[in-house]
C-alpha cells in the first residue's frame, strides 16, 4: 500500500470484536455495532504551528487505538475498508 495521510491525519484499520456473547450466542452482522478500536496503518507528518514548525504526532504506525463512534471517513483502499481521521479524533492508545 502506498498511501500516506497528510498533516495530522492517520490511516486506521478497524479491529473487529468477537462475534459471540459471553454466554456463547452468535451475534448476526446486522446487529453488530462498528468497532471503535483500530490499528494505525500510517501517519502523516504532523500539523504545523503558527510559525510553520511541525508538531510531532503522539501516535505511530502499529499503535492500537480507541476512537469516537462517529470519527473519521471510511475509504476503500486496495480492496480493504480503512478509515482516515485526524489525530485529535483518537481517544487513547491501548497498551
Amino acid at each position: 500500500m502506498s498511501f500516506t495521510p497528510l498533516h495530522d491525519r492517520v490511516l486506521v484499520r478497524r479491529i473487529e470484536g468477537d462475534a459471540k456473547t459471553s454466554g456463547g450466542l452468535i451475534i448476526p452482522d446486522s446487529a453488530k455495532e462498528k468497532p471503535q478500536e483500530g490499528e494505525i496503518v500510517a501517519v502523516g507528518a504532523g500539523a504545523k504551528d503558527v510559525d510553520g514548525e511541525h508538531i510531532v504526532m503522539d501516535v505511530k504506525a502499529g499503535d492500537r487505538i480507541l476512537f469516537g463512534r462517529w470519527s473519521g471517513t471510511e475509504i476503500k483502499l486496495d480492496g480493504e475498508y480503512l478509515m482516515i481521521m485526524k489525530e485529535n479524533d483518537i481517544l487513547g492508545v491501548m497498551a
